[in-house]
């Protein structure tokens, strides 16, 4: 693999880390605040439970998700973010012939 399509590869990956976690980091905010907004609404301490668990399950499994996918990423970015290239390259070799 030449070292031009390695920078892009891991350009790309980059990119893509960085909105995975910046996605994460915007989903614990969200839903941190909706929980401590709804939270002086809600009288029995069962539903406050409910509340709070269901909360922190649905940010432990969507964080567990997006960490497995930017592993699975990681460790097949070669084809993944190589096609893509080829994919892009392809079409705007295309878009400029029409020119």
């Amino acid at each position: 693999m030449d070292g031009e399509l390695r920078t892009r590869i891991e350009r790309m990956f980059g990119y893509d880390r960085l909105f995975a976690w910046v996605m994460v980091v915007l989903l614990w905010l969200t839903t941190l605040y909706v929980v401590f907004a709804v939270d002086h609404y809600v009288t029995d301490k069962t539903l406050s439970a409910v509340l709070y668990i269901s909360a922190l399950a649905v940010l432990v499994f969507n964080t567990a998700s997006i960490i497995a996918m930017v592993s699975h990423y990681r460790d097949d970015k070669d084809h993944i973010y190589g096609l893509d290239i080829r994919h892009l390259d392809e079409r705007r070799t295309r878009s400029n012939g029409r020119d």
